[in-house]
């Protein structure tokens, strides 16, 4: 008999909220985006809530518009999530790691860290960056093409897969009566000569307890949906309504046979940003609560990014202006897509399209009551549009504690979502299987 279907859950911590103005908002504390226990308790909260993972995202180049409010966390990924990893035993630790600015050898050493740090809980949410700013960062005059960075990132991804392949599973003996730490035979170069990379290798740490880390993906333009469906265990995606989150499922999901892969091998997770009320009069009092502490500068500035278009010169409480077609985009080019459609279909005007967007950037926001809640990600999971959720709480600590305490024991009663963990490593809680070694077996010349 098979097990019935459950959804993921997994945390997005990006600082004191998703909320763009959530910093402002008299329930948050701005300081704990630099206290590491502030971010160490939300991942015990989220563990002993059973959430498969916690997902911290990076960025590779200052907010040009910090002076109006945080955008992401101030700590790179790889330092918070060991010190998370050293207070939790369960959850899984998602980090983002960019293959435009970055090398397979430090990338496959740092995955590896992490997943040996934490007994098999790392996942590396795989992108090609999106910002363009990060280029001046990295000795570039101009962000990479985006077709590009795609093509960069498939031969990236051969790279490190070699690298964790590059010592079998029982290279370390450890045999201090013999004298062989390792056994050399099973340690090998792995000479990958290719159109962008040239690798020598092995890697110099034994291969990670997962075989890889879980491999996760976040864009959703035709290029990183074909990249997910070749590559990816778990995609985080913005879809803001039921029917294009079902086609979006479905056509990612349609892509994978032709890469020898099955459907249940990829979990499509869409962000949420909820917005809990003891009633629904009162969750949209909340969405209107919260959007009065918006910094009108910070949003025009954001919005005007993602368009390209500079939104200063238009009327707040009039359309949006025409805006250039999606090839002229080098930045997020489904974001921009999934925001202009949104704004398109409800005929919002600028200061409209900057409220609804505030609380994710595209992401679906819902406001009701817990059960309402329950009721929207159950009826997204059982129409196939999801098989699972990426939540965004629009502040924190505060809705998470709402969330957990509130929506996740209505989706335990309904049999959606587990009460216990069912084993103990990140491929364990997706249901994936340990990747098997490429190179086992194969003998090494001396």
């Amino acid at each position: 008999m098979s097990k019935p279907r459950q959804m993921h859950l997994n945390l997005f911590i990006q600082g004191i909220g998703h909320h763009e103005a959530a910093w402002r908002h008299p329930n948050t504390d701005p300081t704990n985006m630099l206290d590491i226990g502030y971010y160490q308790k939300l991942a015990k909260q989220a563990e002993a809530s059973k959430f498969d993972s916690i997902f911290i995202a990076d960025g590779l180049a200052i907010n040009p518009n910090i002076e109006f409010g945080p955008f992401n966390n101030f700590y790179e990924p790889f330092t918070l999530l060991a010190a998370i990893a050293g207070v939790t035993e369960y959850i899984g630790l998602i980090g983002t790691a960019s293959t435009t600015y970055e090398e397979p050898y430090h990338i496959a050493r740092k995955f590896a860290s992490l997943d040996h740090v934490s007994r098999g809980r790392a996942g590396w949410n795989i992108v090609t960056t999106g910002n363009e700013l990060s280029a001046n960062n990295f000795g570039l005059e101009k962000h990479v093409e985006h077709s590009k960075r795609y093509i960069r990132a498939t031969e990236f991804l051969e790279v490190t897969t070699k690298l964790w392949d590059s010592w079998e599973d029982d290279a370390l003996m450890v045999d201090r009566e013999a004298g062989t730490f390792t056994d050399s035979s099973k340690i090998r170069e792995i000479n990958h000569n290719g159109d962008i990379f040239k690798v020598r290798g092995p890697i110099d740490i034994p291969r990670p307890p997962q075989g890889y880390p879980v491999l996760v993906q976040a864009g959703s333009s035709e290029d990183g949906k074909e990249f997910a469906a070749h590559f990816a265990e778990a995609i985080y995606t913005a879809q803001d309504n039921l029917n294009d989150a079902k086609q979006f499922y479905a056509d990612v999901k349609g892509r994978m046979a032709k890469y020898g892969r099955l459907p249940e091998q990829l979990s499509i997770l869409p962000g949420l940003a909820p917005i809990i009320g003891t009633t629904e009069a009162e969750a949209k009092e909340k969405v209107q609560e919260i959007n009065e502490y918006i910094v009108p500068q910070y949003a025009l500035k954001a919005l005007s990014k993602v368009v390209n278009v500079d939104l200063f010169t238009y009327p707040l409480d009039g359309p949006l202006p025409e805006l250039p077609s999606m090839d002229k985009i080098n930045g997020g080019k489904s974001r921009f897509k999934v925001i202009i459609d949104l704004a398109m279909r409800e005929n919002y005007t600028i200061r409209q399209l900057i409220q609804a967007i505030a609380f994710g950037r595209g992401h679906d926001t819902f406001a009701g009551t817990p059960e309402q809640i329950a009721d929207h990600m159950e009826e997204w999971f059982t129409s196939e549009a999801c098989d699972g959720f990426n939540f965004l709480p629009p502040h924190l600590p505060g809705d998470m504690e709402k969330f957990t305490n509130l929506v996740v024991p209505i989706l335990q009663k309904r049999g959606l979502f587990r009460t216990e963990y069912s084993g103990r490593t990140l491929r364990d809680h997706f249901g994936l299987s340990r990747p098997v070694n490429q190179f086992s077996g194969m003998s090494v010349k001396s």
